[in-house]
Formats: C-alpha cells, structure tokens, sequence
C-alpha cells in the first residue's frame, strides 16, 4: 500500500469544477511528479492535503490509516510538510524561530532557546549546511538558503511527507543542484517527495514518477524514464507541441532604447547596451547579479547614480509614469507584489496605466473584453479579481496591459516564471509576435533555453557589469554559464 493515497478527491467552487474525481499515490522512498498546467487542480489538491481545503468528497489516508486533515496546523503536526513557491517564512524572526514555528520545543512552558537552536543546526547540518548563523532573521539571507531553511522545517519535524512546489524558480544552476541533493536526503530518510514543476528536464532528472491533470482530471500516472518531454507535454496540454520557441524571420530596425554606462545605487555596476525596433534582446546572469536592478533603473523604479538612457529621442533619467508616456513598459518579475493589484478585477489591471477615470465602466469592460480574447485569458469575465486567475492567466493579464498601453519598448522580467508549458508556448509566439510588429523587446530570463531560443542576441551581466551582447548563434548555454560565473 502506499505511504500516501489520495482517493476519489472530487472539488468544486460554485459552478467550476476544480478537481474530478482525482487519486494520488506516493510511497516512501519516491520522489514523485505531481505535473499540470496552471489551473489543472495541482494547488488544489495539495491544499487539501495540507488541510487548507476541505474535499466535497474522497478520502486520504496516512501509513495506511484514515487520515482527515483539520487544518493546516494539523497536517503539519502529522508529517505533512508544504513548501510553495512564494515561501511562508517570516522575514523578521531568526532561522531557528521559523524552522520551529508553531511546534517549538518548551520546558515548563516557556521556550527553550538553546533546543530550538541545536535542533535547527542538526537540520541544516543534515542538509550539508553549516555556514547559516541561525540566529539571524531570515530576510538577510539569499534567497536559496530562505528555500533550504523551509526544507530545514521539513527535516527538523521529521516529516513524512515533503510537498515541493516550484522549489527552483527563484534560484540559480548552482543552488539548483544543491536542492537536488537535498532531495536525494529526503528520500533516503524514507520521505515520501511530492514535487512540482513547470521545468520537465527537472522532473525527467529527479523523479520516479509522475501524476498529470489536466482539468481538474487525472490524465494518467507514468514512470518518469518511460516516457519523453514531448510525451509528458501532449498529456498536459492534450496535444503536442511541436515548436515550442517559434522564431520568425525578424527585420532589425532603429535604435528605441540606448543605455550606456548605466550605474545604479547598488547595480548595476557598468551596463550597456543598444535594443533595436523588431529585437528580442535577452539578459542572462546568477540571481543577484544585477538584472533586475538594470531594468528597474531603466524604468525609473531605482536611482541612476550616473550613465546615460536614451529612449527614442527622449534622454535622461525619469520616473514611472514618465516612461509610460515614452513607449516603455516594464514587467515586474514579481506579478503578485509588484505586477498586479490582486484585488482589483482584470478590467482594472489592464487598463490602470492609461483608460481616463473618466471612461464608463461599460467602455472598459468592452476593451479588457477584447484583449481577455487576444490573449485567451481564461477567465469569468472582465470583472473577475486577478487573484483569483492562475499564474499563466495573470501573467497574460500583466503583458496585456503593456498591449493596450500600446508601447514600443518592452522590458521583460522572467516572464514565464511560475507558468505552465502551455502558457509558456503563448507567450513564446506573443514575443515572436511583438517583434514582427517592430516592438523592442529587452528580457531578463534564468532559464537558458528560453533564451536561446526567443532572442535575437543575448547578453550576460556578472557583478552588475553587463557583457556585450552576442547573436544567439554565436554562444551557446555552457559559455553563458561560464561568463555568468565569471570564468
């Protein structure tokens, strides 16, 4: 019998159906793929088994008994251990706090700070970590580490069951392999690995076997070596993709956007670069290497402490607001905090940078209407809250309102970060598209491939110094990595 078995787990919000009928089963031992497009039920269904939502109907059971999880407290107290993509750490208290958080060790009730220390070193210490000073609030660490202390919670409770969703979207090749041994611990300690993700070389490397949705619908369970990456696509988006980077022959045109010699309060360091009408520019480099910070300077989001930024024939430094009125939008890599307003409907989001307060609601309706249709939103209608879409559907939502902004020169922070394949395919052919239009497109991406094969030219920055940029058939992944390392 399985160490975990998910049975007959039916869901349903009001008249959508979100999971049909789905089972689920994972042994000790087993790192196991739990794989969908956004949308197709993954979240729900591990919300479940953390005790978040409560099934219409089905059954869980635990070692071989019975298992009803309460609340999410409760799941955890049993063994069940959720690690998500946007940590649930808190920023301001120490290492040890968090890895003990809700279950800290007391003696005659008050806590014992000298356990909750040595517990929290031995669980890093069998993780193969021993430079983290547990005593310091999380918030200074890197982001990385944040993820292996959330692992580090997992292995402190001793949990049997370790739910990873989306663990390497935030991190490095480097701290990527790292996880990866991690895992490897996991399964060794007999925990039974439940792990998601958009990135299927991932899954072909790591994981025994895999569960797909698609719709709320168990598609089928498989041996990952038993099946290829093309394979493992047409069951999630029940077709084939044959070409998932399209590339249209591209015609370069003028110069939109001219940085030279850009430094900012902290990064980047020296950037420079020329991105052309109908260009699809990449940026590649470690995480904190300075992307981010460039595009936002750029933007106007960050101080420029010296350098020039030319954007068509305006010249000089200026805010937000300002670049709006220039042609330039920018797309946060960070859709949830800094991309959309969660709250506000899909109408709001996509129209807030230029519809005037003025325009009646109808109107607006009618123009997010249009472009939910452009870009196959799915969706309830204009009126729905962002934050109740998928990943991919508000990712689509953020783009859209760079689209009906109507502007020239698009700066692209991952932006296919945390999305499904299908998605991910869309938006592939909408740069492809933008490009033919004669849009600039600057992107920032950490996952090579996508590079590769959307760009015109990519270059990499490496402690906040920007590369110079290569036409992509003049590089390849493994010069990308060295120059980003700074080999």
């Amino acid at each position: 019998m399985p160490f975990l078995s998910m049975t007959g787990i039916c869901k349903h919000f009001g008249a959508t159906v979100a999971l049909d009928n789905v089972e689920l089963n994972v042994e000790s031992g087993e790192v196991h793929a739990l794989v969908g497009e956004n949308g197709s039920g993954k979240s729900t269904l591990m919300r479940i088994l953390s005790g978040a939502e409560t099934p219409d109907s089905g059954s869980i059971s635990l070692d071989g008994k019975p298992f009803v999880p309460g609340n999410p407290m409760h799941a955890r107290r049993a063994g069940i251990a959720m690690i998500y993509q946007e940590l649930s750490l808190c920023p301001d208290l120490s290492t040890a706090e968090n890895v003990l958080l809700g279950m800290e060790i007391q003696s005659f009730g008050v806590i014992d700070r000298k356990a909750t220390r040595k517990r929290t070193e031995d669980a890093l210490k069998l993780l193969g970590i021993s430079d983290v000073n547990v005593d310091v609030p999380v918030k200074f660490l890197p982001i990385a580490t944040r993820q292996l202390v959330e692992i580090a919670r997992a292995v402190a409770l001793d949990s049997r069951v370790v739910v990873l969703d989306e663990p390497t979207s935030s991190l490095t090749q480097a701290d990527v392999e790292k996880l990866f041994e991690v895992v490897q611990i996991l399964r060794k300690k007999g925990a039974a690995v439940i792990y998601i993700s958009h990135f299927l070389d991932e899954i072909k490397r790591i994981c025994d076997r895999m569960t797909v949705l698609r719709d709320g619908v168990n598609v089928g369970v498989r041996k990952v070596d038993e099946v290829d990456t093309d394979g493992i696509v047409a069951m999630m988006v029940g077709r084939r993709i044959d070409t998932i980077y399209p590339r249209s022959q591209r015609t370069q045109g003028e110069a939109l956007l001219d940085v030279s010699g850009l430094f900012g309060r902290t990064k980047p360091a020296n950037a420079s670069l020329q991105l052309h009408r109908g260009e699809v520019l990449g940026i590649a480099g470690l995480n904190g290497s300075g992307r981010t910070e460039m595009l936002r300077c750029i933007f106007g989001l960050d101080a420029v402490k010296s350098g020039k930024i030319k954007v068509g024939t305006y010249e000089g430094t200026a805010k937000p607001a300002e670049r709006w009125r220039e042609g330039v939008g920018m797309l946060s890599e960070d859709r949830k905090l800094e991309g959309l307003a969660l709250r506000m409907s899909i109408a709001d989001n996509m129209t807030i940078t230029k519809l005037s307060p003025l325009v009646s609601n109808a109107d607006q309706a009618v123009k997010a209407t249009e472009w939910i249709g452009k870009m196959g939103v799915k969706c309830q209608g204009p009126n729905q809250a962002v934050g109740e879409l998928s990943g991919g559907n508000q990712q689509k939502v953020a783009i859209a309102r760079l689209l009906f902004h109507g502007v020239d020169v698009m700066l692209l922070d991952e932006p296919t970060r945390g999305i499904d394949v299908g998605s991910k395919e869309q938006i592939y052919a909408l740069i492809d598209q933008l490009a033919l239009q004669g849009k600039a497109v600057l992107m920032v991406s950490s996952y090579l491939p996508e590079l590769l094969g959307v760009c015109d030219r990519i270059a990499v920055m490496h402690k906040g110094n920007l590369g110079k940029a290569l036409p992509v058939h003049e590089t390849n992944a493994e010069a990308i990595i060295r120059e980003a390392a700074g080999a």
